[in-house]
């Protein structure tokens, strides 16, 4: 997620912290919350680089948080659409499609999963 210039600046005046400080504390909490969402849905965890993990789980809560909000809480679909939808979201643990994804809106999500190849999907059976 980008951080406006304006966000960033209001933030550090609130608290004096310097740039670096208010963006690891910012990437902290946003990495908590991708945890207990992770843990909360059942998501599994993704593979791939060590160094690319943290970014690839908050960017997977974030697509995926945005994509229920438009196409379930604001838009036309049930749970039951959704749950489908949530199954396949579960078989791609690749970290680097979630970060290729990144930019995405959460509307684009279901023809994204749909254009996954079979590397993008992971070797654990995701119904446990």
């Amino acid at each position: 997620m980008q951080i406006s210039s304006a966000c960033w600046k209001a933030a550090r005046d609130e608290d004096g912290a310097g740039k670096e400080e208010w963006l690891a504390a910012k990437r902290a909490e946003e990495q908590q919350a991708a945890a207990e969402w992770a843990e909360q849905f059942d998501m599994p965890p993704l593979e791939g680089p060590e160094k690319a993990l943290a970014w690839a789980e908050r960017s997977r809560h974030q697509l995926v948080t945005a994509a229920y909000s438009a196409l379930v809480t604001e838009g036309s679909w049930d749970e039951g659409d959704w749950a489908v939808l949530e199954d396949t979201i579960r078989t791609l643990t690749r970290a680097g499609w979630w970060l290729d994804q990144r930019a995405a809106e959460g509307t684009d999500l279901p023809e994204l999963l749909d254009a996954a190849t079979s590397g993008d999907v992971g070797t654990e059976n995701p119904f446990r």
